[in-house]
């Protein structure tokens, strides 16, 4: 069975396999080598992700655990900042229960999964005017239901929790706003992520599994290359 990594997040994870997505570049990148397996669920926060974890990545009877990807990356964040008293409130994780969620996500796939590189994904900055453009719910108080400010604590939280835990994150929150032009460059609607910001994340993510020693140069194929298999003896590379 070729090695897998799990992409489990909210929206911006379970949009990744869409055209241009970070999830469909890191799908074709490693194209003979791993499969990438798709676990986002859009407006979850860490609270409803603790929830459903198990069910996400059940574990064998057995309790073996089961067969241990090479990877996990958990992108959560943007709907726990959620600011409490406006539109998007249901969605709102209080900072300290954001951090406690995400150490428990930690702890509950490093138990399952000892030798599984898990990489944190910071909330991605906020364009607040964008997201008065584009409201998901009804907005009758005319307020973005999500700040800049408040995306940056909770990437400062996921930050923290990489650190406490020996684990590696990437800081899109504070990697994207060094680019010139960001808000139109790389978010569509203010909050989820254009072709170039999903470009962003994608080559974050590979320098940071290249970090940790999963790359293209430390994984086998899957099954004999064109160039390795004789013409003159074409059944002689599958001996």
């Amino acid at each position: 069975m070729r090695p897998m990594i799990y992409l489990f997040g909210d929206s911006i994870t379970e949009e990744s396999f869409s055209n241009g997505g970070w999830g469909a570049s890191l799908a074709n990148h490693f194209s003979r080598t791993l499969d990438v397996v798709l676990r986002g669920y859009s407006g979850y926060n860490t609270r409803w992700a603790l929830k459903v974890l198990d069910k996400v990545f059940p574990a064998p009877e057995g309790g073996d655990g089961g067969v241990e990807p090479i990877a996990v990356t958990v992108f959560f964040g943007a709907n726990d900042a959620s600011i409490p008293d406006r539109c998007s409130s249901f969605q709102h994780v209080p900072l300290h229960e954001y951090k406690q969620n995400l150490h428990s996500i930690v702890s509950c796939l490093k138990k399952q999964w000892p030798t599984t590189h898990i990489l944190l994904i910071t909330p991605p900055p906020i364009d607040e005017d964008a997201r008065l453009r584009d409201p998901y719910v009804e907005n009758s108080m005319g307020l973005a239901e999500r700040t800049n400010e408040a995306a940056g604590a909770y990437s400062k939280a996921c930050v923290a929790v990489a650190g406490e835990c020996g684990i590696p994150v990437v800081d899109l929150w504070t990697k994207m706003q060094h680019l010139p032009e960001w808000r139109k460059a790389h978010l569509r609607d203010g909050l989820h992520l254009t072709e170039t910001g999903n470009r962003l994340v994608f080559e974050e993510v590979i320098m940071t599994l290249k970090d940790g020693g999963v790359c293209l140069e430390t994984l086998p194929a899957d099954l004999p290359l064109l160039g390795d298999i004789d013409p003159k003896d074409p059944l002689k590379a599958f001996q």
